[in-house]
């Protein structure tokens, strides 16, 4: 499996700290750091045209990237992009320096395929997603843009497991101890069912309204006095 890189832009920066930071977001530009693989951390700066443009993507934590700076050319993952509290926009980016021969964690998009030849579903049958990406250690020149999840056939309360995937040879997942479920069908029956035995239980234990009283207990009778 040969491996992708995304080729982006990058402007190295010489001062680091909040301060030179903040002078960067000024210039309308997005900070940045590249570090890992025993070498010397290095700061950039992105146009934040390209940070949204690839965090837009589905996938981007497993993309690989080629980032030109000084004159060279970094190969390295977006491992963390930090966003403004209000705005959300991205204000930081951090990318993990690839390490030939090293194989690293990477979260890898799981897609699905062939939902109109499930059984189950066409029955009314939900899509129960319980993994939308798999944490795996993979070799940098190895890194797969997704996992396969073939739905053909898939009948209501059948799942998908990790040994089902598609596009894992050679690829060790960070769940070792078991084959792990990817996906499973429901049945929106046994939903439903499930939601209207829990109802009366919920109705059973709720708390008075709010500004209304509990009803009082009925006394108990006094006994009759002797004549």
């Amino acid at each position: 499996m040969v491996a992708n890189f995304v080729a982006i832009e990058a402007e190295a920066r010489a001062d680091a700290g909040k301060g030179a930071a903040r002078a960067t977001r000024r210039q309308g530009k997005v900070p940045g750091v590249i570090y890992g693989a025993k070498q010397p951390a290095i700061l950039i700066s992105l146009d934040p045209r390209i940070v949204v443009r690839e965090i837009s993507k589905s996938g981007w934590r497993s993309r690989l990237y080629e980032v030109a700076v000084g004159g060279q050319t970094q190969r390295a993952l977006i491992r963390e992009v930090q966003f403004h509290p209000v705005s959300d926009k991205p204000v930081h980016v951090d990318f993990q320096r690839l390490a030939p021969g090293e194989k690293m964690k990477v979260a890898v998009t799981v897609v699905f395929a062939n939902e109109l030849l499930s059984p189950g579903l066409k029955r009314g049958g939900v899509l129960n997603i319980v993994r939308h990406t798999v944490e795996c250690y993979v070799d940098p020149d190895s890194v797969p843009a997704h996992f396969t999840a073939e739905l053909t056939g898939l009948e209501i309360n059948e799942n998908i497991r990790w040994s089902d995937l598609k596009g894992t040879e050679g690829i060790a997942p960070v769940i070792a101890d078991r084959d792990f479920v990817i996906a499973s069908v429901a049945s929106t029956k046994g939903m439903e069912a499930a939601a209207a035995e829990a109802t009366p239980a919920a109705a059973a234990g709720k708390a008075p309204a709010k500004g209304k009283a509990a009803p009082a207990k009925a006394a108990p009778a006094k006994p009759a006095a002797k004549k």
